[in-house]
C-alpha cells in the first residue's frame, strides 16, 4: 500500500467492532514502529500503557471526551466503543514535556494500525488524574493523550471545505461522518520576492 492510500484511509474513527478484539502484540508493534520515530534531542521520552483487557477498556472509556463538533453526540453505545487503547505518557525525568513526540509517535502507530485493517483516534481531553491513579503510574508520568484503537464500524467521507470555509466534521443522518478538507492550493503559501 503507498503512503497516500494510508493518510487517506486513516482518519479519526470513533465507531468500533468492540466485539473485535485487537491483540497486545498488535499494539506491542505499533509501539515497535513509534520508537523509531525521531524525537527531540533524542531523549526519547516517551512511555506507552497498552490496554486490551475489557474492564481496562470500559474504564478507559469513562475518561475521554469524544468529538467536539458532535455536541449532540454522547460518543460510540457499549458496542461501538474502542476494544484497545494506548496511552501516551512522558517521563518527566527524560523530559518535561514531549507534545511534538507524541504528535509523531501518534500518527505514526495511526498509519501503522491502517495498514492492519484498525482504525483509531488520538484524543487529548483525557481525565489524566484518574487514568493516572487506575494504572497506578508514578508522579514522573505526566499522561499527554490516549489513542484508541479498534476495527472501524464508521464510513467517513473527505469533501472540501464549504465556500462559507466551515471545516467543522459533521455526521449525515444515515450515518456518515464527514470530514471538510482544504483544497491544496488554499495550503501552499507563494512566496513574493523581489
Amino acid at each position: 500500500m503507498h503512503l497516500i492510500d494510508l493518510v487517506t484511509r486513516n482518519r479519526s474513527y470513533r465507531k468500533f467492532h468492540f466485539e473485535k478484539k485487537v491483540k497486545l502484540e498488535q499494539l506491542t508493534d505499533l509501539v515497535a514502529l513509534a520508537r523509531l520515530t525521531p524525537s527531540s534531542k533524542n531523549r526519547q521520552p516517551l512511555k506507552y500503557v497498552l490496554v486490551t483487557a475489557e474492564k481496562d477498556c470500559r474504564f478507559v472509556f469513562q475518561q475521554l471526551k469524544w468529538a467536539w463538533f458532535l455536541k449532540d453526540w454522547a460518543g460510540p453505545s457499549l458496542s461501538e466503543q474502542p476494544p484497545a487503547y494506548i496511552v501516551v505518557a512522558v517521563d518527566k525525568n527524560l523530559n518535561e514535556q514531549a507534545d511534538i513526540d507524541a504528535g509523531i509517535v501518534s500518527q505514526t502507530m495511526l498509519l501503522g494500525a491502517t495498514e492492519m485493517g484498525l482504525g483509531g483516534c488520538i484524543i487529548r481531553t483525557v481525565n489524566r488524574y484518574e487514568l493516572k491513579k487506575h494504572f497506578q503510574l508514578p508522579d514522573f508520568y505526566g499522561i499527554i493523550l490516549v489513542i484508541a484503537l479498534g476495527y472501524p464500524d464508521q464510513a467517513i467521507q473527505i469533501e472540501p471545505v464549504s465556500e462559507k470555509g466551515e471545516t467543522a466534521y459533521y455526521e449525515t443522518p444515515d450515518g456518515v461522518h464527514v470530514v471538510p478538507k482544504r483544497a491544496l492550493e488554499d495550503l501552499i503559501i507563494i512566496p513574493h520576492t523581489k
